[in-house]
């Protein structure tokens, strides 16, 4: 038979083939399978080493191409002597280019740097005692953020708490007015509910007070010293990366050119240690206030609370024990 001038072939597909093969001889095959598995095996291995670098390259490739296009996409590029405005945007294209230059190398030794650390083949700079301040500060906030959502709910129920003995106290004073038989007693469990109403309003208040400063103490103080945490960690691999730049340079050759790489690379690595130094200072003294802070804030409350909820219970005892209720 023929279609479209073309022969269909008769035979069995190679796949058909394979698999009736598979089927007449599985011996054979599993030992093929397993002759793959044995050959292919290092080279899997080897390939997740392999594309760590390859990722770095294409970074590297990309950070170029991208500095090629900020270079040609200012107008007067090609053409730079032309007149005055070109010669402004000549100084602004190659002072982006220069900034976007400087991004580039800094973010590519950033990133080697952070594969290095990660795959345990560069060294970090560790500051224990710091580093433990900075995970106990994260577990606090953890935990305050925490008690800030419960002691939310506990104002809401509270609140609620309160305006229904307002509003028993308003019932039972208008029963009492009604009910000449019961007067006295209508009249003494309203008392009740409104002295129970007042010391629950002052007690409502400290517990507002205290959501107000742990919110304060969280979202903006906490918060505000993460932040500088960041950027000391952010600087902390900056120093490294530039710091491990340095030690490689200065194990290879000692020629002319290398010997102004090894002194451009000391300028960027004292400079950046100089951040790293003044960051790590600025983290130090910002977990400090922190602390005397939020001491001195639960202090307050401390006393706020206690005498809220001294006043509530001592009004709670003595309505109790003279039976108004």
């Amino acid at each position: 038979m023929k279609s479209g001038g073309f022969n269909l072939p008769k035979s069995q597909s190679a796949a058909s083939r394979l698999a009736q093969h598979t089927d007449r001889h599985p011996g054979i095959t599993r030992q093929a399978h397993h002759h793959v598995h044995t050959v292919l095996t290092p080279f899997i291995v080897t390939t997740h080493t392999i594309s760590v670098n390859l990722c770095l390259v294409i970074f590297s490739r990309l950070t170029c191409i991208i500095l090629h296009i900020i270079l040609f996409s200012f107008p007067g590029s090609s053409n730079l002597n032309t007149s005055s405005s070109t010669e402004v945007s000549r100084g602004v294209a190659v002072e982006k280019l220069d900034s976007v230059k400087k991004w580039g190398i800094n973010t590519y030794k950033c990133t080697k740097q952070m594969f290095s650390e990660r795959f345990g083949r560069g060294s970090r700079t560790v500051d224990l005692e710091l580093e433990a301040q900075i995970d106990m500060l994260r577990e606090t906030k953890n935990k305050y953020e925490n008690i800030l959502r419960l002691a939310t709910a506990l104002i809401n129920h509270f609140q609620s708490m309160v305006q229904t003995q307002q509003a028993l106290g308003d019932t039972f004073t208008d029963l009492s007015q009604k009910s000449p038989e019961l007067q006295d007693e209508f009249g003494y469990n309203a008392e009740t509910q409104k002295l129970l109403c007042k010391n629950g309003e002052a007690l409502l208040g400290a517990i507002n007070f205290f959501v107000s400063s742990v919110n304060t103490l969280v979202n903006k103080t906490m918060e505000d010293t993460l932040m500088t945490i960041k950027q000391y960690e952010n600087a902390r691999l900056e120093f490294d990366a530039y710091r491990s730049d340095l030690e490689e340079l200065s194990l290879g050759p000692r020629d002319a050119a290398a010997m102004v790489r090894i002194e451009m690379a000391q300028h960027e690595y004292q400079i950046h240690r100089d951040k790293y130094e003044r960051l790590r200072s600025d983290v130090t003294i910002k977990l400090k206030f922190l602390e005397e802070n939020k001491v001195c804030s639960l202090q307050v409350f401390k006393i706020l609370w206690h005498l809220s909820t001294h006043g509530m219970l001592i009004s709670s005892h003595l309505i109790f024990n003279l039976g108004y209720l």
